[in-house]
């Protein structure tokens, strides 16, 4: 549920979620774009605190990316605040047998090219997702798909290998965004000439949203503009200018000079800046998402499950979230936040305990001791995360040295396996736990699908398998049980908290909302 409360001078605050990060840059916006009172038009300008991985939306799999093309690519589904399924570029589905779903799609809709939207082209989006050749790190949401058939030009059948409870949620991730089927046959072309994929859709994306591609300044800016011939409701802006700002108080400063009209990616730390400043809004709301200490299981050190619990123990989460995040958020004990399905309340996973930490390490073998390296993003609350832990492991003797890499450069690093440990976040956007355990603990998917710890264990992938092929939702239950248990006990991640993401906003802008997923939603925001 989007929540709204009132903070000091009438400050608005409503949840969000934080995860993605980097750049530099600004555009200033004209004062005849705000000067019109509960009219739509103007240009809306939104501070980000990254720039994006990729416009191909088969390319990334992080939010920021997906806050760019969520606005220019629409799916089959489309989930509400609530994340409950609703239609989107398909009017209605069923399921007609255990591994065969049926979709009936939207008709006089066209891709921003002029193609049509039909069965095609969604054949040309799952099939080029799920195309070895484009390794996308989204494939592993569609994976059990073995055939798009196109009955008719506005009916398909997908055939899958095993039954698959959540395969219409899945529809719903951005990453089964609708691209031009023109577009991507012209990025085949790109490859067989020798260029990676995605590299023509990246600079060409082409959608059927309420928003067209206009510029990517890559580092910089982004900038949209209305589709007017948009199928549905108009968007509300003339257009939507997306700015790198990796400075969080730059991206206030902005606000308050009325050089943007959303900053994303706020710290609970500034609350009382917007509290004290009139104008100013924060919008909060409770994520899906989960921040972790990961470790890399490929490093001698911390393959060794004692050293893994003996780090978890050390660390007190109460300190993090009351500490770093001013009480906002929920302490983690599983990897799903409460609002997923399958999450576990009688989860237990490594309470603050020092002394048995100590104990641990020295069973270990490193009694004395040791040192090791700790890998973060430039967010700010990612920081004062790596320096509580670098304090919180030095009371149990670990030397820990931290190194903070831009955004693209982590997200590098990790799926390479470069790291020892690691602060990330995992959101779990489709709302069932298949996605919030299979990216991030099964051996198919190590590196940039999301397990990058890189964890490789047979009884895991066994308990994971039956769970997303299991129709019977209380056995899904039980095995979900089983494999938090097992990232509990093994201490594969330290899970952290929940948070409760927050967008800074102007006073003057009305429609605007956050997926409990942390995409911004912009089809309805109006500037006063």
């Amino acid at each position: 549920m989007k929540q709204r409360k009132k903070f000091g001078l009438g400050v608005l605050v409503v949840s969000i979620s934080a995860a993605l990060m980097v750049g530099c840059a600004s555009d200033d916006i004209g004062s005849d774009e705000t000067e019109s009172e509960g009219t739509a038009g103007g240009d809306l300008v939104v501070d980000m605190q990254s720039d994006v991985v990729s416009l191909d939306v088969h390319g990334s799999n992080d939010t920021a990316s997906s806050n760019v093309t969520s606005n220019i690519f629409e799916t089959l589904v489309t989930q509400n605040e609530d994340l409950e399924l609703e239609p989107g570029l398909a009017e209605d589905w069923k399921q007609i047998s255990d591994t065969e779903w049926e979709f009936n799609l939207r008709e006089g809709v066209t891709f921003h090219d002029g193609t049509e939207f039909d069965g095609e082209a969604v054949k040309a989006n799952l099939d080029r997702v799920l195309d070895p050749e484009v390794s996308s790190p989204r494939a592993f949401l569609f994976e059990m798909i073995n055939e798009v058939e196109v009955v008719d030009p506005y009916t398909i059948r997908l055939h899958t290998d095993y039954p698959f409870a959540p395969l219409a949620a899945n529809l719903a991730h951005y990453g089964a965004a609708m691209m031009s089927p023109a577009a991507i046959e012209e990025d085949y072309q790109a490859m067989e000439d020798g260029a990676q994929a995605g590299s023509y859709l990246n600079e060409h994306p082409v959608g059927t949203s309420y928003f067209t591609f206009y510029s990517w300044n890559t580092g910089q800016s982004i900038k949209l503009l209305k589709n007017e011939d948009y199928w549905g409701e108009p968007a509300q802006v003339d257009s939507v200018t997306f700015q790198v700002i990796p400075e969080g108080n730059t991206r206030i400063a902005n606000l308050e000079t009325e050089a943007s009209h959303i900053a994303n990616n706020m710290s609970s730390s500034d609350l009382n800046r917007f509290e004290s400043t009139d104008g100013l809004e924060v919008n909060q709301t409770e994520s899906v998402g989960m921040l972790y200490l990961g470790f890399n299981k490929q490093n001698e050190i911390l393959n060794d499950p004692l050293v893994r619990k003996a780090l978890s123990l050390a660390i007190n989460r109460t300190d993090i979230v009351e500490g770093i995040f001013n009480g906002v958020g929920i302490e983690a004990t599983s990897p799903l936040a409460p609002k997923v399905f399958g999450h576990d309340d009688s989860i237990v996973s490594n309470e603050y305990d020092v002394e048995q930490a100590k104990e641990l390490l020295a069973e270990a073998g490193y009694e004395d001791g040791l040192e090791i390296t700790l890998n973060t993003s430039d967010q700010r609350e990612r920081q004062d995360i790596a320096e509580y832990i670098q304090s919180a492991l030095g009371e149990i003797g670990v030397d820990v040295s931290i190194e903070t890499n831009e955004w693209g450069s982590f997200l590098d690093l990790t799926s390479q396996g470069e790291q020892e440990l690691f602060i990330l976040s995992w959101s779990t956007v489709n709302g069932d736990a298949d996605m919030g355990l299979y990216p991030l603990f099964h051996s198919d998917n190590q590196g940039s699908q999301g397990n990058r710890t890189f964890t490789s264990e047979e009884d895991l992938d066994e308990l994971l398998e039956q769970a997303r092929v299991s129709e019977d939702e209380d056995e899904r239950l039980a095995l979900y049980n089983e494999v938090q248990t097992i990232v509990a006990e093994d201490s594969i991640i330290q899970p952290l908290i929940h948070e409760e993401f927050l967008v800074g906003l102007r006073s003057n802008v009305n429609g605007f909302w956050q997926s409990p997923t942390g995409v911004l939603v912009l089809h309805d925001v109006t500037i006063q």
